[in-house]
């Protein structure tokens, strides 16, 4: 019996501990996971893998999360590929200025499987 995958799902965070647990959930319904601990890394994994989502930390040395949203939805590759913003920056600021680079939802750290999985589903068909 094969396993379907429901998707691909590129995670950018410089986070360990994050990294793992949003693989683990995300693993455990079902996703395939790419990880990327810089948005430069992520940049290059998303025009040579093209996941299905992007969720990306705000806060990372070098390019930010913000960034690296823009950079994305610049490129004809991975102008299409839904974003989630995962962050602890959770003031309504915060979030109106993550749409405003390109994110398609903007979920809040910290967050229960139940809320990342909701995001991602709905940017999977």
């Amino acid at each position: 019996m094969s396993i379907t995958i429901m998707g691909t799902i590129l995670i950018v965070e410089d986070t360990l501990s994050e990294m793992e647990l949003m693989s683990h959930y995300l693993k455990e319904s079902g996703y395939a996971v790419i990880g990327a601990v810089s948005a430069k890394e992520a940049l290059a994994k998303a025009i040579e893998q093209k996941p299905d989502v992007i969720i990306t930390d705000v806060v990372m040395p070098g390019m930010s999360g913000f960034e690296l949203c823009r950079s994305l939805k610049k490129n004809p590759a991975t102008e299409k590929v839904p974003i989630i913003i995962c962050t602890s920056k959770n003031q309504e600021i915060d979030r109106l200025w993550g749409m405003k680079q390109g994110a398609d939802a903007y979920v809040t750290k910290p967050f229960t499987k139940e809320q990342l999985l909701r995001a991602v589903k709905s940017m999977v068909g």
